[in-house]
């Protein structure tokens, strides 16, 4: 039961947090530093999952290279112009297929 209770003070945080950000009035959206911070809010949470993937569970660093790889196939797609969305996906998709084909 302890485990549950951070589980659902989390889903209520992002419930709350997504509720806030579809109730702010669009004069607050189209203010240009909210739409600087939005363009970089991606590019933030892309390098805190990659730093959250070079740490092992006891805290040292571990650097996977199905890791790698999928950062690597990600740069490739951003050196091709193609958009953000597009770049996550192929990193997520080349490192799960890694994962899935090369056990470590």
């Amino acid at each position: 039961m302890n485990l549950w209770i951070p589980v659902l003070v989390a889903c209520a945080g992002s419930y709350l947090i997504k509720l806030a950000g579809l109730s702010l009035p669009s004069s607050v959206l189209a203010d240009p530093r909210v739409q600087r911070v939005t363009t970089l809010l991606p590019v933030a949470m892309l390098s805190a999952l990659v730093c959250v993937q070079l740490v092992d569970g006891g805290g040292r660093y571990a650097l996977d290279w199905r890791v790698v790889a999928g950062v690597a196939a990600g740069a490739v797609a951003l050196l091709l112009r193609r958009g953000f969305l597009v770049v996550f996906v192929v990193a997520v998709v080349v490192t799960a297929l890694l994962r899935l084909l090369v056990p470590a």
